[in-house]
């Protein structure tokens, strides 16, 4: 292959290049351009040089084609387009390794659960993650002079925890967490419905509730409408409720949610079926939803050992707001420890396996409600407690709950 020739020519020409380079022996098609590349770095590895005359003293010199080879290999030397080269090796070694999955796939007959995960593996690797300062603050240079815009966020639709949170940001993963029937899912279903009519493309991967549920959900939080009245909306809606039906419906289509109910879906899946989505609707950003943390499969069998598993998917989603630079909200349980205190707000280590939660979360936020511990309490008030939030502040926020429709709201200022 001509590029993988350019490839060892460089290396060749300029023997700094091997130490830097991102491309590995086993990447290379043609097995004497593989072999040659192990000499070369063991070669440097003894201190030795890998010129055309260190080249030139190889055991076995015409096994590799001899000494007119290596003057080919030099020939087709192109420095200045070195990093073009190494994309060009990669590319082809992916297209490479992606068919040899597939064969592998079929012949052992994998899950197809094994065969997303190994294909993305292969995506996962990249060279072309460089930014310079340069161009980083030329982006910035005007910024002084410009007009910025209160939020380039997704809105949680909550004014006063967007002003501590500044939204949810690009390639940030926040964790939700409460105890089980605080309004979890309630809130996520707000913050998705709220980064919908802002202009996001709302992804909601739902491991427990299946769809048509929360499709009620929406529509009875969006209509004001008590969920009682869902199950039976022909003999239970109001006659008011019934006329604005087709504009609570009209107005909620405007979000275009998107929703996967399938249950134990792992990392790779979500990013394969998002990737779908960026490329049916290219103009919008996309922002995930997942509930919940420990809903989330894994392709790994850890005999039991819950941590290790939490921790492989808290690692993956914070990779998949990278890839896709978009927000990641995950929904998350927390462990019964809360209900043995005298106060019950949630503290950090009350999140199941909380460890690499805590380290790879940006943004930590519990909910917590004095009527769900006190059914006589006439308190409407949901607490969004921020524990954590890498880039901003940390804090208690009030919003109003309706427990019977799941509608949440600002507080009157």
């Amino acid at each position: 292959m001509m590029v993988e020739k350019a490839f060892l020519g460089c290396l060749m020409k300029a023997s700094y290049l091997i130490k830097d380079t991102v491309i590995r022996p086993e990447q290379l098609a043609e097995t004497r351009n593989r072999e040659i590349m192990q000499r070369m770095i063991e070669f440097t590895q003894c201190g030795k040089g890998i010129d055309l005359i260190t080249m030139s003293m190889l055991e076995n010199l015409e096994s590799y084609g001899g000494i007119s080879y290596f003057s080919e290999l030099q020939a087709h030397a192109d420095i200045e387009k070195f990093n073009e080269i190494e994309d060009l090796i990669l590319d082809a070694w992916k297209e490479r390794e992606k068919k040899n999955i597939l064969i592998l796939a079929a012949r052992n007959d994998w899950e197809i659960n094994k065969v997303i995960s190994e294909l993305d593996k292969i995506n996962e690797i990249k060279v072309d993650d460089h930014n310079s300062i340069t161009e980083a603050l030329a982006e910035m240079y005007e910024a002084p002079w410009q007009e910025q815009e209160l939020f380039t966020s997704a809105t949680t639709g909550i004014k006063n925890l967007d002003a501590m949170m500044r939204g949810f940001h690009d390639g940030e993963v926040t964790i939700l967490a409460a105890r089980p029937s605080m309004g979890k899912t309630d809130v996520m279903l707000h913050f998705a419905k709220s980064a919908g009519w802002a202009g996001y493309l709302p992804i909601i991967f739902s491991l427990e509730m299946p769809e048509k549920l929360i499709t009620s959900r929406l529509i009875a939080s969006t209509g004001g409408i008590n969920r009682a009245k869902m199950q039976n909306p022909n003999q239970l809606l109001s006659p008011n409720q019934k006329n604005k039906w087709q504009d609570v419906l009209g107005y909620l289509n405007e979000t275009r949610i998107q929703i996967f109910d399938g249950p134990g879906q792992t990392v790779p899946e979500m990013r394969a079926k998002t990737r779908k989505m960026i490329h049916q609707f290219p103009k919008q950003k996309p922002i995930i939803f997942i509930d919940y943390l420990t809903l989330i499969a894994t392709n790994q069998f850890y005999g039991g050992n819950s941590h290790l598993q939490v921790t492989e998917i808290s690692r993956s989603l914070k990779l998949m707001a990278k890839e896709f630079s978009c927000p990641v909200v995950c929904l998350a349980q927390l462990n019964r420890n809360v209900e043995s205190r005298a106060n019950k707000r949630p503290m950090m280590s009350d999140i199941r396996e909380s460890g690499s939660v805590e380290q790879d979360a940006d943004i930590i936020v519990f909910l917590y409600r004095e009527k769900y511990y006190d059914r006589s309490e006439g308190n409407p008030l949901l607490e969004f407690i921020v524990c954590k939030n890498r880039n901003g502040q940390v804090g208690t926020v009030m919003a109003k709950y309706n427990e019977c429709t799941g509608r949440i709201e600002d507080l009157p200022e």
